[in-house]
């Protein structure tokens, strides 16, 4: 490139640099995320204003995570069969009975 070639770049607004910033503070949002919650050990060092440092969980931890996600497990179980429950309540119901009691509902409010 020559001295002469210059390239000049339009004036941003202030939306647009509103949203610059806030794609790439997501990002390095979703790096430390991704760095927080593996398994590996890791320390993570913002300038010296935030220190922080993550080790995986030990044996008697992991104990205590697997009960929990068996209750939660036998949790949703129950939820579900609640929920089966419910919707045998909105299937149609074709039968004259059911045509019989409409017309009536209708005829006397």
């Amino acid at each position: 490139m020559s001295e002469k070639e210059i390239i000049e770049i339009d004036a941003m607004s202030v939306d647009q640099f509103a949203g610059a910033v806030v794609l790439i503070l997501g990002a390095i949002g979703s790096l430390l995320l991704v760095i927080w919650q593996s398994k590996c050990h890791c320390k993570v060092n913002l300038c010296y204003l935030f220190q922080c440092e993550r080790r995986p969980p030990n044996e008697e931890e992991m104990k205590g995570l697997k009960e929990e996600a068996k209750k939660k497990k036998e949790e949703l179980k129950k939820e579900d069969k609640k929920d089966d429950n419910k919707d045998e309540d909105l299937i149609p119901n074709n039968s004259a009975e059911l045509k019989n009691e409409i017309e009536l509902k209708k005829d006397n409010p």
